[in-house]
């Protein structure tokens, strides 16, 4: 009782080190914690960001829900600063088992139950509570190290928190992603924090604790610190079988680059499937609907030099080197392990029917939106065979400044073709898409093909894509000047163009488009379309 009243009021404690030494101890261990806690909203943004899409929105949920918790955790550590010791101490070994084990709760709700968006806003919650109540304790535990005024305190404790906010946030995409990737990251984390909150209060404060609060402590933190030990053990077993359960049966690869996930699924060319952070990018069975239609209206005209922006798979080069009079392609992709798959892996390999072998063809490993800044001449036509524009980490590559670009490097009859997503699921990123064109100095002829939509995980393991072959993609050919007039078909499996109603519906669409990510320069939402 004599010590809870001089915590309370600030008085020094009969500790094992010497005041400053303590002192030193107390704001070590609000150092890592703060690390710790930053560690898991990244990690969680980011996994959410893989698993849900869309960033924007997904960072803006979790940091939103999280700091109103760590408001509620401040309201609720009130009632703790009579134990400031054994309260800080069970908070700790809480936030290290929910925090480190997040990243695979998450995954494991979108691998079985399909939906990991409740598991998000639930944990994002869970973690700010109890990120939110360590201030408050530490304050009243750093007082009782050492007679200081409430100012010095703060102004102590909020330095090292966000000093170690800042080694948190470095560490996390540049040592703990690379090095041991988001799963086995967050597991390690969680053990740190353990290992930091209970070694602080079982040595410095253990004169604060009863033997009993003690012995609670040390099962506590002994016990998160085997669950997480034995998680990061059992974690490879555990990512292989929630790959089964989102891609099937027959993942063949399965690599985290520099970039993102690539998985490949499939025994041979007829089942292959390819993902890209965990989004359908090829599917054997009908990817030739999609290139096919990508490809050959552009082709109409001058095509001797063929610019691929994307496209690292090597199949919208295998359509364009059919045509004999193609003197040079150029493939500008971001991931070369994309690249190297498709000149190494058997199956897709035979799929792009060895497009990059084919000596008319330059492959080139960067970034398309600064590649094009540099004058690299004029292309007859140039191909957008990018990531989804739905996508927040690719729209830079569907703003009016990047087709201004293109448009700068498009030769005088030259002419450029988009996929600009599916026209059927999402009409208003298509139009918006088609806005920002426009915009970019380019006349548009938009154009729509049916086939399996190339959505998120959907995988023959849930059934999905199975059900989408009516989905529409939706395609964009634009020129400078007039728009191009393109060999494109009415009805049928060939690519058909959008006139009349479908461009007025579109242009509804377009009125209350908005495509994430994106400076607001670069959306262009004009009332009405000229029918093409």
């Amino acid at each position: 009782m004599i010590d809870q009243q001089m915590s309370l009021r600030g008085g020094a404690a009969r500790l094992p080190v010497r005041p400053r030494t303590g002192r030193f101890l107390v704001l070590a261990a609000v150092f890592v914690c703060a690390a710790c806690g930053l560690v898991y909203e990244l990690e969680l943004v980011a996994l959410a960001s893989y698993l849900i899409g869309d960033s924007v929105t997904q960072a803006s949920v979790v940091l939103s829900v999280m700091v109103f918790a760590m408001g509620i955790g401040s309201l609720l550590a009130k009632r703790l600063r009579c134990r400031a010791a054994v309260g800080f101490g069970m908070i700790e070994a809480a936030l290290a088992l929910i925090g480190g084990s997040s990243a695979l709760v998450l995954y494991a709700s979108f691998a079985w139950l399909g939906d990991s968006q409740y598991a998000l806003v639930g944990f994002s919650l869970a973690i700010g509570v109890l990120i939110g109540a360590e201030i408050p304790l530490l304050m009243t535990l750093i007082q009782r190290v050492d007679r200081q005024d409430a100012g010095g305190a703060v102004a102590d404790l909020f330095a090292a928190d966000y000093v170690g906010a800042l080694v948190g946030g470095l560490a996390f995409p540049f040592l703990l992603l690379p090095m041991l990737g988001q799963l086995t990251g967050a597991l390690f984390t969680g053990a740190v924090n353990a290992a930091a909150g209970g070694a602080l209060v079982l040595w410095v404060f253990r004169s604060d604790l009863s033997p009993r609060s003690r012995w609670l402590l040390v099962l506590a933190n002994v016990s998160v610190i085997a669950v997480l030990a034995t998680a990061t053990v059992l974690v490879d077993d555990f990512e292989r079988a929630a790959r089964r359960a989102v891609y099937g049966d027959q993942v063949r690869v399965a690599v985290q680059t520099g970039v993102q996930e690539v998985v490949v699924t499939g025994t041979d060319r007829d089942s292959l499937g390819l993902y890209l952070d965990g989004r359908l990018r090829v599917s054997a069975r009908d990817e030739y609907r999609y290139h096919e239609a990508l490809v050959h209206p552009a082709m109409n005209g001058p095509r001797a030099r063929v610019l691929i922006l994307g496209g690292g798979d090597g199949l919208a080069a295998r359509e364009v080197l059919r045509y004999e009079d193609v003197r040079a392609v150029t493939v500008v992709e971001l991931d070369p392990a994309v690249t190297r798959l498709a000149r190494t892996d058997p199956a897709l390999s035979e799929l792009n029917g060895h497009a990059f072998r084919d000596p008319r063809l330059t492959l080139v490993g960067a970034d398309a939106f600064p590649w094009l800044r540099a004058d690299h001449g004029r292309y007859d036509v140039v191909i957008s065979d990018l990531p989804d524009p739905g996508i927040t980490a690719s729209t830079k590559l569907y703003s009016a400044e990047f087709y201004g670009l293109i448009g700068e490097a498009l030769a005088p009859d030259g002419r450029l073709v988009v996929h600009a997503g599916p026209l059927g699921a999402r009409p208003q990123t298509f139009w918006t898409v088609e806005a920002s064109v426009r915009a970019g100095g380019l006349a548009t002829r938009p154009y729509r093909v049916t086939g399996r939509y190339a959505g998120f995980a959907a995988s023959p393991a849930r059934g999905g894509g199975e059900d989408r072959e009516r989905e529409y993609w939706g395609f964009l050919l634009a020129a400078a000047g007039r728009a191009p007039q393109a060999a494109l078909a009415a009805g049928g499996p060939e690519p058909r163009s959008l006139r009349g109603r479908e461009l007025r519906e579109g242009a509804r669409a377009a009125a209350e488009a908005r495509l994430p990510g994106l400076l607001p320069s670069t959306l262009i939402h004009p009332r009405y379309w000229e029918d093409a």
